[in-house]
């Protein structure tokens, strides 16, 4: 779901880099001396799921993995999204730096709603898988959302584009909710305080 440059409208560039701006800037004060190394590792992982493409039809999408970064890191997901995207955009030309802002937003933003949403479960008693697995659908989804939205506030000629993200990103949903299931359930079994301790800084 990487934007590329050339394509978004200035409004929508000034938006999201606005919107950036302010989740990192809020990020980076959640994250402590403590945590930079969770938060390194949250953003190696974004790094190398985006080099995982699938094809669907004709159009590919990759993993997002940002609803369990959110459940993970809360706000901290901002920096660590700007990170990975940056480094993308440098080494491989993957969206580009005009569109940086716009892109970390989107991921970030719906990452971090996911994992609210996750906390939520956990904090009604529910089992961390589930928590994982919503926090992982509701991230992709969320993120497919914001994507089209970009980019159908830029011109008609990009609604049938907006249209193919959220068709294509459905099946990804399914993939990442038992993804983030899987990752979800084994930290609270081995490392529950990544999850418990984020209600102190979320």
């Amino acid at each position: 779901m990487h934007i590329a440059e050339g394509v978004l409208s200035l409004p929508v560039l000034l938006i999201g880099a606005t919107g950036a701006a302010a989740g990192v800037a809020v990020g980076l004060k959640r994250i402590d001396a403590e945590m930079i190394p969770r938060a390194g590792i949250v953003s190696a992982a974004l790094f190398v799921s985006s080099l995982i493409h699938i094809n669907i039809g004709p159009t590919s999408a990759h993993l997002v993995l940002n609803g369990i970064g959110g459940l993970i890191l809360g706000m901290g997901l901002f920096p660590s999204y700007l990170v990975a995207l940056f480094l993308q955009a440098l080494l491989f030309q993957f969206g580009g730096v005009v569109v940086l802002g716009v892109n970390t937003c989107t991921m970030s933003l719906s990452g971090v709603l996911g994992g609210l949403l996750g906390r939520y479960v956990l904090h009604l008693g529910k089992p961390a898988w589930l928590a994982g697995a919503l926090a992982g659908a509701t991230g992709v989804a969320g993120a497919g959302i914001f994507t089209a939205l970009a980019l159908a506030g830029s011109g008609e000629v990009f609604f049938m584009t907006a249209k193919l993200i959220l068709l294509a990103h459905i099946p990804i949903m399914g993939i990442e909710s038992l993804i983030g299931a899987f990752v979800a359930a084994y930290v609270f079994r081995t490392m529950p305080s990544l999850l418990e301790e984020w209600e102190k800084w979320k």
